[in-house]
């Protein structure tokens, strides 16, 4: 057993305020025997400091009988009981080595022997008090101790389900966008080897960055930019002129920290459905400025609507969504506009949570 698993013998600072409340105790006990009781001043101060010094360190003691009849294992009938025989021997042993030292060890005059049988009732009542206001003092510890690690615990865990669901949700970035370059790139190596050598490098290029930066959850929105840029110059080498892409960033806005691989999917998800079901030029757009407390990510391109758009589940929207509302905490941070010819995707990222 560990005698310093005590809450009060943990800490030099939590023994002195323990003493300190002791010695207090004889100095109200020391007067109330002297104004109220008559009793001489070398007697009064023996009885006080002997009496309560002693019932402090027996208190100490009571820690351990609270700490192995816990609430959450016992009923309340067999903790009152436990605790009823306990609070009798800790008094009656109290009492005993108190009368012994002073009578013995401190050679009181005989008058005490007296006013000590006179006060033993009263006496023995405070042992019990003492003895039950200790044990609540120490279930109080325990059941806030308790508390505080099932709150670490859970933010704990909290953290890790947060982290696993981040993870999981960055796993689904792009797996179609590789797999397309893949076969694009194993058609053009007979077509066009040399088209098909700079999509592997770029592709390379590319992959580089996503696992240099896998196991950060924010990049600057410069970085995220130059990342973009290696994607859409893959996609550029599979359509050619059938898109182009124009960028309208403030350079402060380069320096605010975004999510990781939060821009690619959204140029993917314009690319399927618009590049792929268009025969005309579709231009990609992507502005960023400050409005109010957020930094306000746009991405938006053209597209025909008369063109049968491919059906999606619409993931990639819902991934960004969820991603957005894990970091930061709060809901609404997308918006779709959607007109005729024109599709809009607005991020809302809070300026107040960079890091």
């Amino acid at each position: 057993m560990n005698i310093f698993s005590n809450p009060i013998l943990k800490s030099f600072g939590n023994f002195i305020l323990y003493l300190f409340f002791w010695l207090l105790v004889s100095l109200i006990y020391f007067l109330l025997q002297i104004l109220l009781l008559g009793i001489n001043v070398q007697t009064a101060a023996a009885d006080s400091l002997v009496f309560n010094l002693l019932l402090g360190g027996l208190g100490l003691s009571i820690w351990y009988p609270v700490k192995y009849i816990p609430f959450e294992k016992n009923n309340l009938a067999v903790i009152l009981f436990n605790h009823i025989i306990g609070g009798v021997i800790t008094s009656a042993i109290w009492l005993s080595l108190g009368f012994f030292v002073i009578t013995s060890l401190l050679n009181i005059n005989d008058d005490y022997n007296q006013f000590f049988l006179n006060t033993l009732t009263w006496r023995f009542l405070i042992g019990l008090l003492f003895y039950f206001l200790i044990s609540s003092f120490y279930y109080i510890i325990i059941y806030y101790t308790g508390f505080q690690e099932r709150i670490i615990a859970e933010s704990e865990l909290k953290n890790l389900v947060t982290a696993a669901e981040l993870k999981s949700l960055k796993f689904q970035i792009n797996p179609h966008f590789i797999f397309n370059s893949l076969n694009s790139m194993s058609a053009l190596t007979t077509i066009d080897p040399e088209k098909a050598k700079s999509m592997i490098l770029k592709l390379a290029d590319f992959l580089r960055y996503t696992l240099a930066n896998n196991e950060r959850q924010k990049n600057k929105l410069g970085e995220e930019i130059n990342n973009l840029k290696l994607y859409l110059d893959i996609e550029k080498i599979r359509f050619e002129d059938k898109f182009e892409f124009v960028e309208e960033v403030d350079e402060s806005c380069k320096n605010v920290f975004v999510p990781n691989m939060i821009l690619q999917p959204l140029f993917e998800n314009a690319i399927k459905h618009a590049v792929y079901e268009t025969l005309e030029k579709v231009t990609l757009k992507l502005k960023c400025c400050r409005e109010n407390e957020f930094l306000k990510i746009i991405v938006e391109n053209n597209y025909d609507s008369m063109a049968n758009s491919k059906k999606g589940a619409g993931v990639g929207l819902k991934n960004i969504s969820d991603r957005l509302e894990l970091i930061y905490k709060q809901k609404d941070l997308i918006e779709i506009k959607k007109s005729d010819n024109n599709f809009a995707v607005n991020l809302f990222i809070p300026l107040q949570e960079q890091t």
